[in-house]
């Protein structure tokens, strides 16, 4: 077997065999493939695409490619979510306690964020002591003994899917559904799920920038999970404006807190309330939505889904202080109130721009090597669909005096992100469609 014939084969629109597949993934991660034949394997999948099958063969193949997780030990159906990214998700932090209330364990490895601000590893990290490293067997142990742990992955988990992506990254071929499918569900694969929950965001701060396009990536990847046997739904969330009103690390644990009481921003609630439903299905704690959201719901108000993060938080080392008293997480030591420049009703809110004026002023990454500042980030004070007047605030900006070169810049993104109109426009859904093994359902 050679590469050239497979780049040719998929060149030419035909579709590999399972072994051809597997060579390709075992041949590259081992350096027996060049950069430049992958990459042009890589371009030819861009444009010829990869059926189904071929598909869930790539993503088993790179899930293979590395450490993968058995999570047999762990009592009950194991449900995962995961999300496609966006500014001021924090749904894990709030996901993850509600479920595992209901009696759903959720063993949940999680990433750090390049970019706009921290994954949910860095925002768990904004809590004094938290570890988010726990050997194998004490990470079984504690979903065993209170239902819910949240860890950092394996270094050596999907090595494969690793190199291919930063090729992809530098060749122009990041955004082509069969290859970004592949690469989110064989992280989900290796780490051992029974079930697993996608949240498909659409809109200007998404991946996926138009609701088509994000319906066929949600399918491709309820396809793969449907072909290797793991029971997959993804619901196509709104990320046309940040969700909840915290983009920033400690920032968004407080806005995590106060929702998990009932108080957190409507948005946020929603979409919570909505994965987590799917969420207690899956793992056969709720016949429906319906019956579903009342249990969820009643976690909210005894005060059930707040004790839980509370022995999450206390299991793992970090201070539950913070948690009863989130005013005790870090704070930056500035702020600075952006202020409307015209009066109107929010059209728009570019959710991107945010996020790269949270990350300016040190919420997030720009490299790899970047040190995230944990209390700065912004906190937006108008919505889509909010009355402004001149001078009002919109945002307010929390950063650091080391940040301080970043806050012009900052301010200056914040004020072109925000469409001010004359009249109100329509409320815009929270949720536009659900995507099951059985088809589409748009709302």
């Amino acid at each position: 077997m050679r590469a050239v014939d497979l780049i040719r084969k998929k060149r030419d629109g035909q579709e590999l065999t399972s072994e051809e597949i597997a060579f390709l993934v075992k041949g590259y991660s081992e350096g027996q493939i060049p950069d430049y034949q992958m990459a042009a394997w890589a371009m030819a999948v861009y444009y010829q695409g990869m059926t189904a099958r071929e598909t869930a063969d790539l993503t088993l193949a790179m899930a293979g490619s590395g450490d993968t997780i058995d999570l047999g030990s762990i009592h009950g159906i194991k449900v995962d979510k995961h999300s496609t990214g966006g500014v001021g998700d924090k749904t894990t932090v709030v996901l993850g306690p509600l479920v595992a209330a209901c009696g759903v364990p959720v063993a949940k490895m999680s990433g750090r964020g390049l970019g706009h601000t921290g994954g949910t590893i860095d925002k768990l990290e904004a809590i004094s002591g938290f570890s988010v490293e726990l050997g194998k067997e004490q990470f079984f142990r504690q979903v065993n003994e209170i239902g819910l742990a949240v860890v950092g992955q394996s270094g050596n988990m999907t090595p494969a899917d690793k190199k291919l992506y930063a090729l992809r990254d530098v060749t122009a071929t990041v955004d082509s559904i069969p290859l970004i499918a592949s690469s989110v569900m064989s992280k989900k694969i290796a780490a051992g799920a029974d079930a697993i929950v996608l949240d498909v965001k659409t809109g200007s701060g998404a991946f996926m920038k138009t609701l088509e396009d994000s319906i066929r990536l949600a399918k491709a990847m309820v396809d793969i999970g449907t072909q290797v046997g793991r029971r997959t739904v993804a619901v196509i969330s709104d990320m046309d404006q940040p969700l909840g009103h915290a983009i920033g690390n400690a920032l968004e644990i407080q806005e995590a807190v106060a929702t998990l009481r009932g108080e957190g921003p409507t948005d946020l609630e929603e979409v919570c309330l909505i994965l987590a439903s799917h969420m207690l299905i899956l793992g056969g704690k709720a016949a429906d939505e319906e019956e579903a959201h009342t249990m969820l719901t009643a976690q909210i108000k005894n005060g059930e889904a707040m004790e839980k993060l509370k022995q999450m938080v206390s299991a793992q080392g970090g201070n539950t202080e913070q948690i009863d008293h989130p005013e005790l997480l870090p704070t930056a030591e500035l702020k600075v109130d952006v202020k409307a420049t015209g009066s109107g009703f929010v059209e728009s809110i570019q959710a991107e721009e945010i996020g790269i004026a949270a990350m300016m002023l040190g919420a997030g990454r720009e490299t790899k090597d970047s040190v995230i500042d944990l209390a700065a980030g912004v906190e937006l004070l108008k919505k889509i669909g909010d009355p402004v007047e001149v001078g009002e605030t919109l945002a307010v900006l929390h950063f650091n005096p080391s940040h301080e070169a970043g806050r012009v810049e900052a301010e200056r993104r914040i004020l072109n992100a925000y469409g001010i109109s004359g009249t109100k426009v329509p409320t815009r859904p929270l949720v536009f469609a659900l995507v099951t093994p059985d088809g589409v359902k748009r709302f």
